[in-house]
């Protein structure tokens, strides 16, 4: 992109402010700006403009979990049609590991902790040795896609060099970065966090296919013949990744998508749980969850929105497609943005001074007809890492991998 390029490209959203100091800049902080205007969508803070209050909730009704008792019964078909599935290459992994371990103490991307004991155990080496089961499961290599994002790329894949890939096989790891979003004031003009870079945060949870597409990783998907991609978070060390049984279950309840689930340990826990929206599969965020919700019991007499989504999922990859060409909503949230002011001086403000703009994966769950909330032993694949200690710790995952025989 030139200059007279990124000139209308600012102008057309009006953004003219972002070339303010361009002049002033090196020819390389120049080439820099420029890159980052050409793949920036400014689109966005339009929406700020036509800002309409939140749209209502659809009608809330319980959606029917695959219980533990039920996958028990059926264990040895579903495994058997998740493993020919694998086998014959159908299957990807999809680690979202965009995030920096900031809450944890830490400058490095977050699946760069160590959380080990005696000897070093990072949480990428974790994740990989929790799919390796599979792969000797089923005797075949499995691609993985992992995504990063402009602030912990090179970090990430530098990392993943340096640890021999944890034995996996390199030919079947694809990195990719995830898409930006720029940040802006409440007025809608982008921030600048320097004279030569626009503020801007990741694009949401939503974005992680979108951005597959955009870095054309998609295209090896097309190429290897894969139909199911089994999403997931970095945070969490035992989960188990492209599951077998989980695929098997799917495909044969002829779902559009798979959700892992475990069950509320009480009412008021604050995860987001599995329901249907106006017929139609979705998530109620635990901040969004109602008394009545909370409180509502099913035939059995068990709570009816039992079930917390630990985002582990399992998409099918034509589905997939049909929602990138359809447009996700764009949620609007209020945030603290770091920025450069008038005088050039860098701000850290304390309260939100602004708006960053995301795509969440449970919008993608509403946009299709049918998802399978399949549950699993919460003491078996949900140790989150989110807090540095107390609940979802360092302290808390590594009690979790004690009492699964990981040895720390």
């Amino acid at each position: 992109m030139n200059i007279q390029e990124a000139k209308n490209k600012l102008e057309k959203y009006n953004q003219g402010h972002v070339l303010k100091d361009f002049d002033t800049l090196s020819e390389s902080d120049k080439e820099s700006l420029l890159k980052q205007i050409a793949e920036t969508d400014f689109s966005v803070t339009d929406s700020i403009i036509n800002k309409k209050e939140n749209a209502k909730r659809g009608v809330i009704s319980p959606i029917k979990a695959m219980t533990l008792n039920e996958i028990e019964e059926n264990k040895a078909e579903y495994t058997e049609i998740g493993l020919e599935t694998i086998r014959e290459g159908k299957v990807g992994a999809v680690l979202l590991a965009g995030g920096m371990g900031t809450r944890l103490g830490s400058d490095n991307p977050k699946g760069m902790n160590d959380i080990g004991i005696t000897k070093p155990v990072y949480i990428f080496q974790r994740i990989i040795r929790n799919l390796l089961d599979v792969v000797d499961e089923a005797g075949v290599w499995i691609h993985l896609f992992i995504m990063t994002s402009d602030k912990n790329h090179e970090a990430t894949t530098a990392f993943f060099k340096e640890q021999n890939y944890f034995t996996y096989n390199p030919e079947y790891i694809h990195f990719f970065k995830q898409d930006m979003a720029p940040a802006a004031t409440f007025e809608g003009k982008v921030y600048m966090e320097s004279p030569s870079k626009i503020a801007t945060s990741p694009n949401g949870n939503g974005g992680w296919f979108s951005s597959m597409k955009n870095s054309g990783i998609v295209d090896i998907i097309h190429k290897e013949g894969i139909e199911w991609l089994n999403v997931f978070a970095v945070d969490n060390v035992l989960q188990r990744i492209a599951d077998p049984c989980f695929i098997g279950a799917t495909i044969s309840k002829k779902c559009n998508v798979g959700s892992k689930v475990v069950r509320k340990t009480n009412p008021d826990e604050k995860v987001g749980v599995m329901c249907l929206e106006d017929g139609k599969p979705s998530i109620v965020e635990y901040y969004e969850q109602t008394e009545e919700i909370r409180n509502t019991k099913d035939e059995n007499g068990e709570p009816a929105y039992n079930f917390g989504v630990i985002l582990n999922y399992l998409f099918n990859e034509k589905d997939l497609e049909h929602i990138c060409d359809n447009e996700l909503p764009l949620h609007i949230v209020e945030k603290k943005i770091p920025y450069m002011n008038e005088d050039g001086e860098f701000i850290k403000p304390e309260e939100p001074n602004g708006y960053k703009f995301e795509t969440l994966i449970l919008d993608m769950i509403h946009m299709l007809d049918t998802c399978l909330p399949f549950e699993v032993v919460r003491d078996k694949e949900f140790a989150p890492i989110k807090n540095k200690t107390g609940v979802d710790s360092i302290d808390s995952a590594r009690e979790l991998l004690k009492k699964n025989g990981v040895q720390l």
